[in-house]
């Protein structure tokens, strides 16, 4: 088990490759906005699509996809090309107090920022217990969620 502390966009950023090249199978990602990640940087997208192509999924659950849509066209095209395995939701009106922010890889690797507002968390991998308290309550956010961004004849 390795786990890193880290305090700064720059290190949450460089937690969150870690995690994606590591990503063999799924990718579940919860955040408010997904405003501080990089999901339509040229990096971020070369690790997700070798996922997609190696037949992974990825299921993200935010409050809002607004930021997405306005100022990562690079993700949209990936949402586009791999939409039989990229599932995006939108949380239930009742839980969009929740603030805190994480990316669990393959149910073994986790990031989490504590507060959407803030770079601070930490990242812990290979380790399927501190995973899996997360990935607990995404199962239990998921299916209350509602299905967003889905890509269409006419687009989003």
């Amino acid at each position: 088990m390795e786990s890193l502390s880290f305090s700064t966009r720059l290190e949450f950023e460089q937690e969150i490759g870690r995690c994606l090249a590591r990503a063999n199978q799924r990718l579940d990602l919860f955040d408010p906005d997904f405003s501080l990640w990089q999901l339509g940087s040229s990096r971020f997208d070369t690790e997700l699509r070798r996922l997609l192509i190696g037949k992974g999924h990825i299921r993200m659950l935010a409050h809002d996809y607004s930021h997405l849509k306005q100022q990562c066209p690079r993700f949209l095209h990936l949402l586009r090309d791999f939409s039989h395995a990229i599932e995006c939701r939108v949380t239930h009106p009742n839980e969009r107090h929740l603030t805190d922010s994480f990316c669990i890889c393959d149910d073994l690797h986790l990031v989490r920022r504590f507060h959407c507002d803030h770079a601070r968390g930490v990242a812990t991998f290979d380790a399927a217990p501190q995973a899996t308290a997360c990935s607990k309550r995404f199962e239990e956010l998921w299916p209350r969620a509602n299905d967003a961004m889905q890509i269409g004849t006419t687009g989003l």
